[in-house]
């Protein structure tokens, strides 16, 4: 058997990139999934038994836009040990469907970001392992950055 994990990385070769979270589709147009009530039409990204709107428990997955507005956010300061801050985190909401996630690539100001701000769907590699595989994360960028 070989040893796969003390062989050298080949730049030339793609790398396999891995979501963070399951509804975090990647591929040439990376996206959110939300998994739709069938009775209501209530989102979620989690799995759920059943709809905390009507109580279906019917879901079928959705793509959700990957453009959206800002609807609350704030700029944390302060965070755990290890935690690089500022970040803020926001709501973003993509035609009807609330998304928690930071806004990224952009200087975290009130200057900067605010309530009604137009954002889009960006990923970001927050690590690598021994293979090189890339772990992907996603966040909201302003539209234009």
């Amino acid at each position: 058997m070989t040893d796969l994990s003390a062989a050298p990385i080949d730049e030339a070769m793609p790398t396999a990139q891995i979501p963070i979270v399951d509804y975090l589709e990647l591929g040439e147009r990376p996206h959110l999934r939300a998994r739709e009530c069938t009775a209501c039409g209530a989102r979620y990204f989690d799995r759920r038994n059943g709809c905390a709107r009507c109580f279906g428990t019917e879901f079928h997955p959705v793509d959700v836009l990957d453009q959206g507005i800002v609807t609350a956010f704030t700029i944390v300061a302060v965070a755990a040990p290890g935690v690089k801050v500022p970040f803020v985190p926001a709501v973003v909401d993509c035609d009807g469907t609330k998304v928690r996630a930071n806004i990224i690539n952009v200087e975290p100001t009130p200057d900067n970001i605010h309530v009604g701000m137009r954002v889009r769907l960006a990923t970001h590699v927050l690590g690598r392992d021994e293979a090189g595989a890339e772990a992907v994360g996603f966040g909201f960028e302003p539209v234009g950055a």
